[in-house]
């Protein structure tokens, strides 16, 4: 049958070659030689993906930390009780529950372990600062653990730190309180100085 080629018609109306095709997809060579580039692209940029995400613990730590800054604020207010977010530097934890004595709920504790490549750092509150208010009274705790005390009018307590400080490796962020005492904040000056 020297006539023209002879095509058949798929079920949805395309036209299909009845001939098979030859010479398509890549030899072995082709796919050695690709995945040599690829390791070398991967090679070269390692180190640099590396830094990358290295940079991102710390960062995803103190916006955490900030979260649960505004968790433990709104929580004392809504429920009218002290809550306090505790620090322990030591072991790389924190956490968050309501002030012993207010309530015997156990529900509202939650606690976080630190990335193990990032450290924190408690800077004590002022000197002078007195424990005379109700409101202020220290907890019971191990002598490790710091403690940020948000009081029900939504204010940060005198006695909690005035700082906290996220360390990994050569960067550095910066946790403080507002000077009206109201919040916490990340302290944009210190986190541009330290990446140089």
């Amino acid at each position: 049958m020297d006539g023209p080629e002879m095509k058949m018609t798929s079920p949805i109306g395309n036209k299909i070659n009845a001939k098979p095709r030859t010479g398509s997809g890549f030899t072995l060579i082709e796919l050695i030689l690709v995945m040599a580039i690829l390791l070398v692209v991967l090679g070269v940029t390692y180190p640099s993906l590396k830094g990358f995400f290295h940079g991102h613990n710390i960062e995803y730590e103190a916006r955490r930390f900030m979260s649960l800054t505004r968790e433990a604020q709104s929580q004392a207010v809504s429920e009218g009780v002290p809550v306090v977010l505790w620090m322990n530097p030591k072991q790389g934890t924190y956490g968050l529950q309501p002030q012993m004595g207010y309530t015997t709920a156990t529900s509202n504790v939650l606690q976080f372990a630190v990335d193990p490549e990032v450290r924190i750092e408690v800077a004590p509150p002022p000197t002078g600062v007195t424990d005379s208010n109700l409101w202020t009274q220290t907890l019971p705790s191990s002598g490790t653990q710091a403690m940020i005390r948000f009081l029900p009018d939504g204010f940060v307590s005198e006695t909690s730190p005035q700082r906290i400080i996220f360390h990994q490796a050569k960067d550095v962020i910066g946790i403080t309180e507002t000077t009206n005492r109201l919040r916490y904040e990340i302290d944009q000056n210190q986190n541009q100085n330290s990446r140089r």
